[in-house]
């Protein structure tokens, strides 16, 4: 086997004649001689992986796992009756636990396929692929805020900016196909930081996407110019790319500069390229049904998920894919259905299309939030009926689905307290995630790491196991 990308600190810190990449990055490129003209040319994993690539569906806003995936007999039981509450005194104020009023789900959750994985019936699609899933119901993160809560689940830290996931994945393992970035991003927030490189080199940083044709948006900005012909551009690109190796050889290192560099490169060979992957004018309309597209409400999740698949099988080795509007504070029962209308189809339909097609044993597809949501009501007031009453963040323990990529399928991993409050077993913290996420990669989690600031740096910071009873 080849030498992998884990690098001792010496061999990082050792210098380069190569133009492209950091002090750091010249050490890791020298173990490679393909790196020496494309800083994202695919490196051998530490160890045999059992994914080439990650998938990750991110329902941004936190979706409720009780009334999805997790019901509570004892809070059915209760259902709009003042009990005791669960919840200790930590010194955090926790809204709706005053009044302590349990919700029981607002749909029916049953048992589905042969593995009897519990899902609601507002997710059907989804049930029809439950014996695919992997199903963790005692995930924790540290923070219950819905920004430095998305911030520890790209990146491993509530509120510095560290690089995100996708970027380690992309550093420690490149790209499968030389013309397309590492990591790409469906639809990303507006926090830059869930998709940033930091400070790992720029060119590991995550490319925005959309899906064409929303509300007229280029499915990725400034790739095309329709003024100049190949030719004309080649050089204009060669020209500058002098001009900046000129600037880059004076002052030595500038991750700023590097990635400009690099990314005008990488523009250049994605023009021929990334226009016809995201022209989905070619999928069958049996396809299209398939993941929902010019179906409603599951049209522009749909369009980025047959998206996410076609920059997998293209060789991108992190796909993210961000779905809005699963923060419902109140109104649950109202909200929640539309929610789950917009995101169970295509996401159903991805998994079934990896499936079909080969793909999805070594491929992970990952789906959660940033957090839960609470099994009582957060209404305050104590006169509005509990049915219009929503739920409030819980990031004491929530659930995350996994699927393909080495984890047993139509498995439950995790068991919560009888109020759904904390993990009894099974507790997973998001370093053990982002651990496992690495294990089943190839990537040894502790030794994926880059001197920043006077210490190694890693996703799983100082934390972090490899959830091995999840592992098929």
């Amino acid at each position: 086997m080849k030498h992998a990308p884990f690098f001792t600190r010496r061999e990082l810190l050792r210098t380069t004649a190569c133009g492209f990449g950091s002090v750091a990055l010249g050490g890791l490129m020298s173990r490679d001689s393909r790196a020496a003209s494309n800083p994202l040319a695919a490196r051998d994993a530490q160890f045999t992986p059992r994914a080439k690539r990650v998938i990750f569906v991110f329902l941004a806003g936190g979706p409720s796992q009780g009334d999805l995936f997790a019901p509570k007999k004892f809070i059915t039981d209760n259902h709009g009756k003042a009990i005791e509450s669960p919840v200790g005194d930590d010194g955090q104020i926790r809204v709706g636990v005053a009044q302590f009023l349990p919700m029981a789900p607002v749909a029916p959750v049953r048992p589905r396929g042969n593995s009897g994985l519990m899902i609601s019936d507002l997710l059907p699609n989804l049930a029809g692929v439950a014996d695919e899933l992997c199903m963790l119901r005692g995930v924790v993160s540290d923070n219950k805020a819905h920004a430095p809560a998305a911030l520890q689940f790209h990146t491993g830290h509530i509120a510095e900016a560290r690089p995100s996931m996708g970027s380690w994945i992309s550093y420690g393992l490149g790209t499968e196909n030389d013309n397309l970035p590492s990591f790409m991003t469906i639809h990303p927030k507006q926090d830059e930081r869930t998709y940033g490189a930091s400070f790992l080199p720029a060119i590991h940083q995550g490319t925005p996407l959309r899906v064409p044709g929303n509300e007229g948006d280029l499915a990725i900005a400034n790739l095309q110019d329709a003024d100049a012909a190949p030719e004309s551009q080649r050089r204009r690109l060669d020209f500058l790319q002098r001009i900046n190796q000129r600037l880059l050889h004076r002052v030595k290192t500038d991750s700023q500069m590097e990635g400009v560099i690099e990314s005008f490169e990488l523009a250049f060979r994605m023009q021929a390229e990334t226009p016809a992957l995201v022209d989905l004018s070619n999928e069958t309309q049996g396809t299209l049904d398939l993941y929902g597209i010019n179906k409603g409400p599951a049209d522009r999740n749909g369009r980025a998920c047959l998206m996410a698949r076609r920059l997998s099988e293209a060789g991108v080795r992190f796909v993210q894919i961000t779905m809005d509007g699963w923060d419902h504070h109140g109104d649950i029962r109202n909200a929640l259905p539309g929610s789950c209308a917009g995101a169970d189809k295509p996401v159903a339909g991805l998994i079934a299309d990896l499936k079909r097609r080969g793909l999805l044993e070594d491929t992970l597809v990952m789906i959660s939030g940033e957090f839960g949501r609470t099994y009582w009501s957060q209404d305050l007031s104590g006169t509005s009926p509990i049915a219009t009453h929503g739920r409030e963040h819980q990031q004491e323990s929530f659930c995350t689905l996994l699927a393909g990529g080495g984890v047993k399928p139509g498995f439950v991993h995790g068991v919560t307290d009888d109020f759904g409050y904390k993990p009894v077993q099974g507790r997973v913290h998001l370093h053990d995630l982002h651990a496992t996420m690495l294990h089943l990669l190839g990537m040894d989690h502790e030794r994926l790491t880059f001197p920043h600031l006077g210490r190694d740096y890693r996703l799983t910071d100082v934390y972090g196991e490899v959830v091995r009873d999840i592992l098929a």
